[in-house]
């Protein structure tokens, strides 16, 4: 067993990622820590209360977990575009009788402060940043309190810049990811290697312990993701069907779902590049939407619940990664026992 998976607690090098949003549940969690790995709440788009509430109970259940957190680092975007965009979404929003925001654009932070303070006043064993990487003084309030820092990175120069500023172990995320990219510049191409070359790549820079993700569907993709030189892998998109998940009715059924053939990078959700089942929303408005995040997902963000209570799959954020075909509904302890069977 790796030093890594020794300090994590865990007997298993298979890990449950944060999906901020729902799919993160603090039952997935537990299993996840139950079956012999480790889960990781998602604070992405909750209140610093509920997050709070989320830890208190993960806690109660007596297993280890890490909590991930969105670091600021914003993707301004113009007023005009995103007022043309805003005219673009208003027949969309018509559709359920909304009323979006078409004025000045919502650049909020998540309530960075306050979660930040949260996470030092009652400390967790783990703590992953995504979008930015934090102030060292921030990363090293939280080694003192006891936490393991760890970051999300997608290239060997962000590898290098996370190393710098004191993070303990990287999250070294392909671009076969679901959901949002963790990149720290949207505008950049994400990079073209497989998720074993580029673990590989980042190995060959830095000695701090790797967690491979993205687009892992086989206990091959682990094994292949170890011998590139990390430590465990990241699962997310392969969750989102299990008993624990949070994830929406309507994106559960369409990860099953012939019709969705593909997944595809897009900004037009929130302005921030992420892996998604193609839809007609995508096909319509992936041409014209703007960089902007939080502006564009703050915008599209009531649309998007309208869409999923009424089951509009067309018109919902289907994140995936481009292993999905593999999600299966079943528990996530065998979900994880299934990719361990090539080790």
């Amino acid at each position: 067993m790796s030093r890594l998976l020794s300090d994590l607690g865990v007997d298993i090098p298979v890990l449950a990622a944060p999906m901020a949003g729902g799919g993160s549940t603090s039952a997935l969690v537990t299993a996840a820590a139950r079956a012999g790995g480790l889960g990781f709440l998602a604070a992405g788009y909750k209140t610093p209360e509920m997050l709070a509430e989320q830890i208190r109970t993960v806690r109660e259940q007596a297993v280890p977990f890490g909590v991930n957190v969105f670091a600021p680092n914003p993707v301004p975007v113009s007023e005009d575009a995103f007022r043309r965009y805003a005219a673009r979404m208003r027949s969309e929003a018509d559709r359920y009788g909304l009323s979006l925001p078409d004025s000045a654009p919502v650049e909020d932070d998540d309530h960075w402060t306050a979660k930040i303070d949260l996470l030092l006043a009652t400390p967790v064993p783990w703590v992953s940043f995504t979008f930015g990487i934090p102030d060292p003084a921030v990363i090293a309030s939280l080694r003192r309190s006891g936490t393991t820092v760890m970051q999300s990175v997608t290239s060997v120069d962000e590898a290098r810049r996370a190393e710098e500023a004191g993070v303990d172990a990287l999250i070294v995320q392909g671009t076969a990811a679901g959901g949002h990219s963790a990149t720290l510049d949207p505008d950049r191409p994400l990079s073209a290697l497989t998720l074993p070359q580029l673990v590989s790549a980042v190995r060959r820079t830095t000695n701090l312990p790797l967690i491979a993700a993205g687009g892992i569907g086989t206990s091959l993709d682990v094994a292949a993701a170890l011998r590139a030189g990390a430590e465990a892998a990241m699962i997310g998109t392969l969750l989102l069907r299990t008993e624990e998940s949070g994830a929406s009715a309507p994106h559960k059924q369409a990860l099953a779902d012939p019709a969705f053939d593909t997944a595809v990078l897009t900004r037009a959700f929130t302005g921030r590049p992420a892996r998604a089942l193609r839809n007609s929303f995508i096909d319509r408005h992936e041409d014209d939407a703007p960089a902007g995040y939080p502006a564009v997902h703050h915008l599209t963000a009531p649309l998007r619940k309208a869409a999923t209570a009424a089951g509009d799959h067309e018109r919902i954020h289907l994140w995936a990664g481009t292993g999905y075909r593999r999600a299966v509904e079943e528990p996530t302890a065998r979900t994880l026992r299934r990719l361990t069977a090539a080790l």
